[in-house]
């Protein structure tokens, strides 16, 4: 299982690190109480759920039942569970005008000054803070360069590749753009199957139109060009938090060399790690 626990000085981005994890397919959970992580943990494991990464966050928000956090990871330890500690803050003027502007009410302030409520709250924290495996100071940091952070900090490499959602999608030029592409890729320069008699009637997922496009010389260079620039930028799209990327391999009808193509870049993204899905839009369209 893996287990991320959040926490830190309220208004210092818990939130939206907590939505960082969500999008990166972590079950998320706020303000739990830190008494019931072990109730969690055992619901999903009887359930069967295949829920193996939770992210939680755990906070002074929780009252009295913060402090039961030491109990609860020295349970953690004693089971083997492996987790690691998120520890999220901010300097104090920072936190302020960032109450001010959403309105909040600070967990440990009724009434008067906003200020002594986050050195309390620096004080209470600073034990869980010695703890923590990742201590980020979010007071430069904007919502995208905290995602970018969490990602070099907090993501195995594995992790990483799967945190960019790719799409491959094949179309034909004379059906239109799909929507919601991000990187468009036009091989109408490649020899048309459609004019072989034999491949006519065929379509990209047959083994004698996939050999017939693959076997072009230019085929293979393209390929090979492609691939290498994918390797370029997919690091690059992930270091910069986009969570999603659309890919479209055109042709003229989408039912021959935008299909053979389109497989095997999906075929190359899964080898490499990516988290992938294929679309043939128009495969099935008429002659």
């Amino acid at each position: 299982m893996r287990l991320f626990i959040i926490t830190g000085l309220s208004g210092a981005g818990k939130t939206e690190a907590l939505n960082y994890f969500e999008d990166a397919g972590f079950y998320c959970i706020d303000n739990l109480p830190a008494n019931l992580l072990l109730n969690l943990i055992d619901f999903f494991s009887k359930k069967n759920a295949k829920v193996s990464r939770i992210a939680v966050a755990i906070d002074l928000r929780s009252g009295y039942f913060f402090d039961e956090i030491y109990k609860t990871l020295e349970q953690l330890k004693a089971r083997g569970i492996p987790y690691s500690i998120l520890f999220l803050e901010a300097s104090k003027s920072v936190i302020v005008k960032r109450f001010s502007l959403t309105r909040r009410k600070h967990p440990l302030v009724e009434y008067g000054d906003i200020g002594e409520g986050i050195e309390k709250e620096v004080e209470r924290m600073y034990k869980l803070r010695e703890m923590a495996d990742v201590v980020l100071d979010t007071t430069l940091l904007k919502a995208k360069e905290l995602r970018i952070a969490l990602t070099e900090r907090m993501m195995s490499d594995s992790e990483k590749s799967k945190l960019l959602q790719i799409s491959v999608t094949s179309f034909g030029y004379k059906y239109g753009l799909p929507e919601n592409l991000d990187l468009v890729m036009d091989v109408r320069f490649l020899p048309n199957p459609f004019y072989d008699q034999d491949l006519k009637n065929l379509n990209g997922s047959c083994k004698e139109v996939v050999q017939y496009v693959l076997s072009r010389d230019e085929t293979k260079k393209f390929l090979r060009m492609f691939e290498k620039m994918l390797d370029f930028l997919l690091p690059n799209y992930i270091a910069e938090g986009k969570s999603y990327l659309g890919i479209g391999i055109g042709c003229s009808g989408g039912k021959h060399r935008s299909v053979v193509l389109a497989d095997r870049i999906y075929d190359y993204l899964k080898i490499k790690g990516y988290s992938a899905k294929i679309i043939h839009r128009d495969i099935q369209k008429e002659i």
